[in-house]
């Protein structure tokens, strides 16, 4: 082997040490390249996601049928908005609640539009016009949009309502009165051994309001001022009062859906919520046009509109994903699902194009009602009023009162309470 010299090893060591430093230098560097890029792309993919699924959590009392079927959907928003109908119960006190601790809160909930007030006095609620549009709200039924409004502002989406409506059994009548005249005539001849005509909870608010609204008259209005000692309001109470001589005594609920389920009453005023068990007792349930009263007007019921409310505490992360869910719940397949499931009237007008609902004589009977009834005060101060309005009706109905004497007292009294609110 040759010999190498000094000066010649010196020379090849230098270069094999630099070989060696800029090779590993170089393994380094790609090694933290390869490395981080996954993790980076990683964090990108995870927040990506983050943004696009949200979870938005409605709350509502409703019966499981109603909840299932619009939570059927709202499930078509997967997997972007993941929507979750949550059962509450006393939801009033819950929400209540709300101010004090908003992370406890849902996005949404679902309920009737007569506490619309209350909650938007606290500050609590949000209109649904910062989410949704004129143009998605077009189609709704004016009366259902006009009862979330408060102070201005639509603080609900409608999707159903119900009033109360004109009962009679087909087994025992020929021919429904058109008129209250005919019907009380009818009462006077008929009404004996234990056989009514008619029947109705005659001494309580929601079932005599159609009375005084159909004179034109009103419990309290949407300026938050009770109307008992008004004059159409006395004149409804005394028309309405010939009628109670001949309907059950105490009027209470139970007498009255008794009477009519064993067909001892021929007509009654009640809910959607009695056919259920009206049909399950073989009643050959037939629902006709509120009778006539003699001003002309027909009795004019509340109606509770059922809808969705959004909280105001809603970040604006969640505001689209609120949207989404307001805009699928405004089309009329939910109401035609919801009237299909659970006989409910849906608020979007073009949901009644639908052959099913058009031959619902009850929704159909709803429909009609539209146009005439009057949606439930939901102004705080009507708290107070269900109450003064149900002892004016037994001082009146029940304990034979003077009708003008008792709606200036109760009218002085309403006065009072409303006053020690503020």
């Amino acid at each position: 082997m040759k010999k190498v010299n000094k000066k010649t090893f010196m020379l090849l060591m230098a270069v094999l040490c630099t070989v060696m430093l800029f090779g590993c230098s170089g393994t380094t560097d790609n090694s933290k390249e390869k490395t981080s890029t996954p993790d980076s792309s990683s964090e990108e993919i995870k927040e990506k996601q983050e943004k696009q699924v949200q979870t938005i959590t409605i709350w509502h009392s409703a019966d499981a049928t109603i909840a299932d079927t619009l939570q059927k959907q709202v499930d078509s928003l997967n997997p972007d908005v993941n929507v979750k109908f949550e059962r509450k119960e006393n939801m009033a006190e819950s929400l209540k609640l709300v101010g004090n601790d908003p992370e406890s809160a849902p996005d949404m909930y679902l309920w009737a539009h007569d506490k619309v007030g209350v909650f938007a006095e606290m500050g609590i609620l949000s209109p649904i016009t910062d989410f949704i549009g004129e143009e998605e709200t077009k189609a709704l039924i004016p009366m259902t949009l006009e009862a979330g409004k408060y102070d201005g502002q639509n603080y609900q989406l409608p999707i159903y309502y119900e009033a109360l409506l004109f009962m009679y059994n087909k087994a025992l009548v020929k021919e429904v009165p058109k008129t209250t005249d005919e019907l009380l005539q009818r009462m006077k001849s008929e009404t004996k051994d234990g056989h009514y005509v008619f029947v109705e909870q005659h001494s309580t608010s929601y079932c005599s309001a159609p009375w005084i609204q159909g004179f034109q008259g009103y419990i309290i209005n949407e300026s938050k001022t009770p109307g008992l000692d008004l004059p159409e309001t006395i004149q409804a109470l005394e028309y309405h009062k010939e009628f109670v001589p001949y309907m059950p005594a105490d009027g209470e609920y139970n007498t009255v859906t008794t009477l009519f389920t064993e067909g001892k009453s021929e007509f009654a005023i009640g809910g959607p919520w009695l056919v259920p068990g009206l049909k399950e007792a073989k009643v050959d349930l037939g629902i006709a046009s509120m009778p006539v009263l003699p001003n002309g007007n027909p009795l004019k019921p509340f109606s509770g509109v059922q809808g969705i409310h959004v909280l105001k505490h809603v970040g604006e992360n969640k505001k689209g994903a609120v949207a989404s869910v307001l805009k699928v719940l405004v089309k009329p397949e939910v109401g035609i699902a919801l009237a299909e499931a659970a006989n409910c009237a849906p608020a979007n007008v073009r949901a009644y194009d639908n052959v099913a609902i058009s031959e619902n004589e009850m929704i159909m009977a709803l429909r009609e009602m539209a146009e005439n009834v009057v949606p439930m005060p939901n102004v705080p101060e009507m708290d107070v009023m269900w109450g003064i309005t149900d002892e004016l009706l037994a001082s009146i109905n029940k304990n034979n009162g003077n009708v003008a004497e008792e709606c200036r007292r109760c009218q002085k009294m309403a006065l009072e309470q409303i006053e020690a609110m503020h």
